[in-house]
């Protein structure tokens, strides 16, 4: 190898490596000429279900839609309020938007970054319905207190699972804490597909049904129109591909782990900052981001050695100015603003080997320690 793995590189290493995989799921689709909500999906939500620990999936065609989906299935809707981490990807607030609530953030936690319980419990009002947490870069959030929380003031706990496949807290699978749970299936996810893909987690039958009724038109088994309702459908190409990759998928998680692990060893003790997760996470490594304090210095020496690292998130969500129109400034988020101006993320991935960790990292103790 010439150089460190680039984030490029190991997505593409994937796609070589998971080849097979695909001409298998195209020939037994095309075998079959049957395209949409068929087989390979009723397999696909069976098996993630099983896989990850789940009661119930329904399959979509995003992420987005997912959240949304999961919203809808216990309850949200136009004048509610949902509490959401300021620090996230922009999908968990459009989805809010999309059933018509009100997406009111909170800041996070100094260690992982994810939903802090205390400032969410500081913004339930009259009007809060539920609370999304989302565990992001691979973690798990404080479920228990989340738990709590939700209990006490009769809210909806909804899960944002986008980038938890696979991800455990005390043994328990993200996604299988709350009344509902959000996966998606880009292609960079840690299960990801060749297009777009999602799905929705429950607890209960009657709303996987109900979700099954809004991913179609909102129509029944009849084929009547019963709610208003979107077409939201994950395609068997789709699924077949994702039954191909689902089995690989505790053995890639373990491989990122492997790697996550020799970032850390490497930055112990150093002046940058990783993620720390408590002794009972099992975070699946989605992304891999550190806080430096001169980041364009990092951002700088990384490019010049062909590296390409990224940002994840560089804007908190109050500061998106067509979210800022519609969210509550209801308090300050110190931990995440400061994060966001520090964050860098690191290649990471099932194909990097540990030595690619070590190497990267040299390049990055390079840039904060002249």
């Amino acid at each position: 190898m010439s150089g460190p793995c680039t984030a490029r590189r190991a997505f593409e290493d994937g796609l070589r490596r998971d080849r097979g995989a695909a001409e298998r799921a195209f020939a037994r689709v095309l075998g079959r000429a049957q395209l949409v909500l068929g087989p390979e999906v009723e397999a696909f939500e069976a098996e993630l279900a099983a896989e990850l620990g789940l009661d119930h999936v329904v399959t979509c065609a995003n992420g987005t839609d997912a959240l949304a989906l999961a919203l809808q299935a216990v309850d949200v809707g136009p004048g509610d309020e949902v509490i959401v981490p300021v620090n996230t990807c922009v999908p968990t607030a459009m989805a809010v938007l999309a059933v018509g609530a009100t997406p009111v953030p909170v800041d996070v936690g100094p260690d992982d970054l994810l939903m802090d319980p205390r400032a969410a419990e500081a913004a339930v009002t009259g009007r809060t319905r539920a609370l999304l947490p989302v565990h992001l870069y691979g973690g798990v959030c404080e479920m228990a207190a989340l738990a709590a929380l939700a209990e006490r003031h009769g809210l909806a706990l909804v899960e944002d699972c986008a980038q938890a496949h696979g991800a455990r807290l005390a043994g328990r699978g993200a996604g299988s804490f709350g009344a509902a749970a959000a996966f998606s299936f880009y292609p960079t996810k840690n299960l990801g597909a060749l297009g777009d893909g999602g799905a929705v987690a429950v607890r209960e039958e009657k709303r996987a049904e109900r979700v099954r009724i809004l991913r179609s038109y909102g129509c029944g088994p009849d084929g009547r129109a019963v709610e208003s309702g979107r077409n939201s459908r994950l395609d068997e190409l789709q699924a077949a591909i994702l039954r191909e990759k689902l089995p690989s998928l505790e053995t890639d998680n373990a491989s990122r782990r492997a790697v996550a692990s020799a970032y850390d060893h490497a930055f112990a003790g150093t002046p940058v900052r990783a993620l720390r997760y408590a002794e009972d996470v099992e975070p699946c490594r989605h992304l891999y981001p550190i806080r430096v304090e001169d980041r364009d210095r990092v951002l700088a020496r990384l490019v010049r050695r062909g590296l390409d690292p990224a940002i994840h998130y560089p804007i908190p969500l109050h500061r998106h100015p067509v979210l800022a129109e519609r969210m509550p400034a209801r308090g300050a988020f110190p931990v995440a603003e400061a994060a966001a101006a520090r964050l860098v993320s690191l290649p990471i991935g099932p194909c990097m080997a540990e030595t690619d960790a070590q190497t990267i990292a040299e390049i990055v103790l390079a840039a904060v320690q002249p």
